[in-house]
Parts: C-alpha cells; structure tokens; sequence
C-alpha cells in the first residue's frame, strides 16, 4: 500500500500525520509513506528526521486581502496541482491523506477522479483546504464534532505513539521531574505557549513566579527560544535563576511526554494538538486561546472545560494576578486536579492514530 500524506506548513498539520504514519508502519510494515510538503514549511526537518521520504511541490498561500497577489493564485494553484499529480503518479499512490493547509489543496484537486482520498481536519472548524477536498473525499475524519463537513466522522487526533501510551502520569511522574530537575514532591504547573511561546502567557506567569513560589508550587516553562532571554530576565528582577526549583525555565522541551507526566496543571494556548496531548494523558488545563484567527482555538477546549477538564481564559485578562488568585489554589488542591483529569481524560482519544490508519486501510484497499 502506498500513501501520499498531505499536511505541511506547521507542525499543528505535520505531526498528525506523522503520527498517521508511525501507525500505519506499526499495523502493516510493509506500507510506504510519503509525505508532500513545500521548502518553506517545518516538513523540511520533521518528516525526514521521522524517517520518511519528502516530495516538495509550490507552495500557494491565500493572501488574506485583496491585492495584486490575489491574481497569482490561479496560475501558482495550477502549477502546484500538476506537480503533485506528477507525485502521485511517480509514486504509485492507492490513496491520499490531507490534514489541510498549503499542501493539501493542490494535493486534493491533483487525486480528484485519479487517487481515493482521506481527510481529516483537526481543528473545531474546518479551513478551506478541507472543505474543499471534503466535497469529493472517499471518507472524512474530525477530531472534533460539529465540524460541518459532509460525512464526517469524528476519530480523534493522530498523536505520537510517546504522548499516546503515556497514562497513567502518575507512573512516569518521578522520570518526568527528574528529566528536568524538579522536585519530586512538589505540585507542578506546566506553562507553554507551544513551539514558538507566547509572550502573554510568558508575562503573566512570570510575573506570579514570587507568588507560586511562596504558596509551595514549582514550575516547568518552556519560554519559546525566542523569548527565553526577557523570561530569564523577568526572574533574575525576582531572585530566580529559571533553572532549578521552584521556577524552571527553558527555551523548547523535546520531550513533552515527559512534562506532561512532571506536571499536576498546565498553562498554555488552545491549539488542536495542545489539547488532543492533555486530554489523551488526562492532564487538567487553563487554556488561553489564542485571540486571533477564526476562533478555532476556544471551540478547540470548549467541550473540556464544559466537561470539568480545564478552564478557559481570555487572553487579554490573563494577567500576574489572576494566575495568583486562580491557578494557585487549584494548584494546591489535590482532589479537585484529581477530578480535573478525570474529566479531561474522558475528552481524550489516545486510540486516534489507529482509528484514522484503518479508515485508511479500507480506502486504500
């Protein structure tokens, strides 16, 4: 069986897929994958140190204005088409796999009447990439429901097979402490504002640091390479070095599955795979969504916090002082983050990567 995975531009689009990918190797060995992608996207280092080949096409991104660029589009969209159905043809290809994005839609449009194709999208509300391919795809995926795609069925998330297989936490939380020298017996907020940070959530919990130390709670941040250097700063203003308890302060962590099993709360943004993670291990969170877009974000972790398993947070009144009033004392209270990750563990679906490799299966054959 061959498969064309289509998913490149940001690692919220390439990691399912990979994770598809691991799947799909772990049911059948003998399936090759392959992924399409663009020389500007993060596929150019994630796919090929997951050990799978990478086809590039043109990228064609949608300006989100009107202007000159807009007339391109046809001529760039063509263009990426007919390179990815030289892909598909080169390779073999019994069925395609789009996550949306750049790539996707000329992938679709390159499969359409030749190459079966799967979708899946991961956010609360579908982009245009997969509205489009949705109309002619042979089976349609969501992580979550609601979604307004013709047929879809909700699966879950592809996640890696690390994050996946973490639970219980409690068993893996003294590894995950030791990885990053915490202290074993003290409550842990994880904060993370994803790859790249966010400035607002970083400002805020550094600002609460000297209140969180005092009320006896350790933190795992990871800043954002570059932010890093002002988080430093902020905790030297408070006589914290960043790096040993109670404030522990990194630029990226390799190994979330270790923080999350480090971790009794997290602080972060509410992208689909930030919240697919927490609720798949059934780690409690404060989501903060990011406040711009089409407010996929909130959509993203309103069933979690409906359901007990998180809070929710405008980004604007996310402040020092809320932290201290509000993340604190949920930080100190075991039963109620007990309850917490309960309820967020009933929202996840751990089983996402096999349940969408076998939607796969039945098309390809």
């Amino acid at each position: 069986m061959n498969v064309v995975l289509a998913g490149g531009g940001t690692a919220g689009h390439i990691e399912p897929a990979l994770a598809l990918a691991d799947a799909l190797r772990r049911r059948d060995p003998s399936v090759v994958v392959t992924a399409l992608g663009t020389a500007r996207g993060l596929e150019t280092t994630l796919v090929p140190a997951r050990g799978y080949e990478l086809d590039l096409i043109p990228p064609v991104p949608l300006p989100r204005r009107v202007s000159g660029d807009l007339l391109s589009v046809p001529f760039r969209l063509r263009r990426a088409v007919r390179e990815a159905r030289d892909v598909l043809r080169r390779r073999e290809a019994h069925v395609v796999v789009g996550f949306g994005g750049y790539v996707a839609l000329p992938a679709y449009l390159a499969a359409r009447h030749r190459v079966p194709v799967v979708v899946h999208e991961a956010n609360a509300r579908p982009g245009l990439a997969n509205k489009v391919g949705a109309r002619w795809a042979a089976r349609v995926a969501t992580t979550y429901p609601g979604s307004g795609l013709r047929g879809a069925e909700e699966v879950g998330l592809p996640l890696r097979a690390a994050v996946s297989s973490l639970p219980p936490r409690a068993a893996h939380r003294e590894a995950g402490r030791r990885a990053f020298g915490l202290d074993p017996a003290l409550p842990t907020l994880l904060v993370t504002g994803g790859s790249q940070g966010a400035r607002r959530i970083n400002d805020a919990v550094t600002a609460a640091a000297g209140t969180l130390a005092a009320g006896g709670v350790q933190v795992l941040h990871a800043t954002g390479a570059k932010n890093a250097e002002d988080v430093r700063r902020s905790l030297a203003a408070q006589g914290l070095s960043g790096e040993a308890p109670p404030y522990v302060a990194v630029p990226y962590v390799e190994r979330m599955e270790l923080a999350y099993a480090a971790a009794d709360l997290a602080l972060c943004r509410a992208g689909a795979m930030t919240v697919a993670e927490l609720t798949a291990v059934g780690l409690p969170a404060v989501y903060v969504p990011l406040p711009i877009g089409n407010g996929e974000q909130r959509l993203n972790a309103v069933d979690v916090v409906v359901a007990g398993g998180g809070l929710l947070v405008d980004d604007a009144e996310l402040t020092g002082a809320w932290v201290g009033a509000n993340v604190l004392p949920l930080l100190r209270d075991p039963a109620a983050l007990e309850t917490m990750s309960l309820a967020a563990a009933s929202c996840g679906r751990p089983d996402a990567a096999d349940a969408l490799a076998a939607m796969v299966e039945s098309v390809a054959s």
